[in-house]
């Protein structure tokens, strides 16, 4: 199937657009969230049909930004497609752009990742993706790390709101006066859900429930500011169970908590049906961040929010922590390396999606396409990369030896100075979990100022999602607050670097070491590109070597010799 431009189209791509008219709008004559919630749905949930051959319905929505409003008579254009496909739920990426028809010019209104859930007779297998485009096979990647994100989310808030000791940053504020009582803010709305609410199957659409949700959202917004709110973040949620045709739906909103010149709303959907026995399902519960915007388009100072005893003060305080969890997470996944310092702060708030950043960095590094191979010696590959002004080095080496086996070995860096000189010590910091720990390395290369380079590692680590993907080591730098630069060394930074091994036929591993351009290997790359070093060929063959070995060790102990039982 092509795109119209020639290029092969996703199987599972869906094209919508649609003419903002007055019906869609708000008071400012833009297009209502909640209207748009129900157009990203239905586009994704038909990809996500085309790919499963069966009904769907919406599980999760990630955290939608809204970038950009969208006005009456301009065209919306959503892009959906599948990007990775799970046992019985898939990943659908959707990209949003805005059109005004009469100037030519586009603009991004939001990116988004939600999951579907196939629904058949029987518990629904579904076919793996096959990713054809680098773009395609890098979203395919990044969506095992995404998942295993979503997986991790809620326990991951409970355990930073348990962690994480509250502050109201307002507290001192000056020129603020008076306070407005949460529960004057309250919203209660029900809703019948009728035949054109549901799909096929008669389970409600994802999207109309947002479209609801976001409806009372905003009238709980409005009465904390007595102005008309515009929604920028939706965070992260999940949809806990269906709902059907002839359920009554029952929505509270209320705000949690007001900061300079933005507000969280809760949302909590209960459904139940005619049958007064029969107790409310919880359906959803979402958080959404509104702001006000004067004339000139200039976010206003909101008055600020007096909570309730009880539940309401714990809301409020939770509202606190998610504020901080979501800039920590927006700040570390949406990022441009250029323009951040490449060590970021490394605290409870933000280990999670530091090590998806961390992962996922190194496999956008890996799935580029122009490598260049520049040197061949004694079986070591060395390639290069020049993009968008970072230079980058990948050494590629097979070894005799099980994949699961150099995993093992290569993720544990107090073992690398046995084979890599430029390691001169390695100490174990903090191991964070199975999968992430970090590490104090020095290492043999002197700074200007002739002292040895030092670095604070995180260490992440991945096995295999799915057959055909790689084990992953991804290594990046932090800063700790125990672990300060000292006089003794010069503290340096890696921006992306680590391991990538694939397992290949005859018990053979192919292993493959990438590094992004930083100002300490500037020397190291260059000498060894032009030709004048042979340190590149010198270390991965002690590599391949220190693999062997171990991995010999490793066999001699598990089949020592045991005593026989008696037959």
């Amino acid at each position: 199937m092509e795109n119209g431009t020639g290029d092969l189209r996703h199987p599972t791509e869906v094209h919508m657009s649609q003419m903002v008219m007055p019906c869609h709008a708000n008071h400012r004559g833009q297009l209502s969230s909640g209207q748009l919630l129900k157009w990203i749905d239905t586009a994704a949930c038909l990809s996500a049909e085309r790919h499963a051959g069966c009904a769907c319905v919406t599980a999760s929505m990630d955290d939608i930004y809204f970038e950009h409003t969208i006005s009456v008579g301009q065209v919306v254009n959503v892009k959906t497609k599948v990007n990775r496909a799970f046992n019985s739920s898939m990943e659908v990426g959707i990209q949003v752009t805005s059109e005004d028809l009469c100037s030519g010019k586009e603009w991004n209104v939001c990116q988004a990742y939600a999951t579907f859930v196939a629904q058949g007779k029987e518990k629904v297998k579904l076919k793996p993706v096959v990713p054809v485009s680098d773009k395609e096979k890098l979203e395919y990647s990044l969506a095992a790390e995404r998942r295993r994100m979503r997986l991790v989310h809620t326990d991951n808030i409970k355990e930073l709101l348990t962690t994480s000791a509250p502050r109201d940053e307002r507290s001192q504020e000056d020129g603020v006066n008076g306070f407005v009582m949460a529960q004057k803010t309250r919203v209660e709305s029900v809703e019948l859900v009728l035949p054109p609410h549901a799909n096929h199957q008669g389970n409600t659409f994802g999207g109309q429930i947002m479209a609801w949700m976001e409806n009372v959202a905003t009238i709980a917004a409005s009465r904390l500011c007595h102005a008309h709110p515009t929604l920028k973040v939706i965070e992260m949620f999940h949809f806990r169970g269906p709902s059907q045709v002839g359920d009554r739906l029952i929505l509270k909103a209320i705000v949690n908590n007001s900061f300079k010149d933005s507000m969280e709303v809760g949302v909590c959907v209960e459904a139940f049906c005619h049958e007064m026995n029969v107790p409310r399902r919880h359906i959803n519960s979402a958080f959404m961040t509104f702001v006000v915007l004067n004339e000139k388009d200039h976010l206003c100072v909101l008055p600020r929010i007096k909570p309730e005893s009880g539940d309401g003060l714990r809301r409020y305080n939770e509202a606190n922590a998610r504020r901080k969890i979501r800039l920590d997470r927006k700040y570390v996944i949406s990022c441009n390396p250029s323009e951040v310092p490449l060590s970021v702060p490394w605290d409870p708030s933000n280990q999670v999606y530091l090590s998806y950043n961390n992962v996922s960095s190194l496999k956008m590094l890996v799935s580029k396409a122009q490598w260049a191979l520049v040197s061949e010696l004694n079986q070591v590959h060395l390639y290069t990369l020049e993009d968008n002004g970072f230079l980058s080095f990948k050494v590629e080496i097979n070894v005799s030896i099980d994949a699961q086996q150099a995993f093992n070995l290569l993720s544990d860096l107090r073992r690398r100075n046995t084979w890599d000189r430029y390691y001169k010590e390695c100490h174990l910091l903090q191991q964070v979990n199975e999968d992430d720990a970090i590490y104090h390395v020095v290492s043999t290369v002197r700074s200007a100022e002739n002292k040895l380079q030092d670095f604070i590692i995180l260490a992440s680590r991945r096995q295999p999602c799915d057959v055909g993907d790689p084990y992953v080591i991804a290594f990046r730098s932090v800063t700790l607050k125990t672990h300060q630069p000292s006089e003794e060394y010069t503290r340096s930074e890696t921006l992306c670097s680590g391991f990538c091994i694939w397992p290949q036929e005859g018990h053979v591993t192919k292993i493959s070491y990438y590094n992004q351009f930083t100002p300490g290997v500037v020397s190291y790359l260059t000498t060894n590109i032009a030709g004048l070093s042979s340190d590149f060929s010198t270390t991965y063959k002690a590599c391949e070597q220190f693999l062997i070995e171990n991995t010999r060790i490793s066999s001699v102990e598990i089949k020592s010799p045991t005593p026989k039982d008696p037959l």
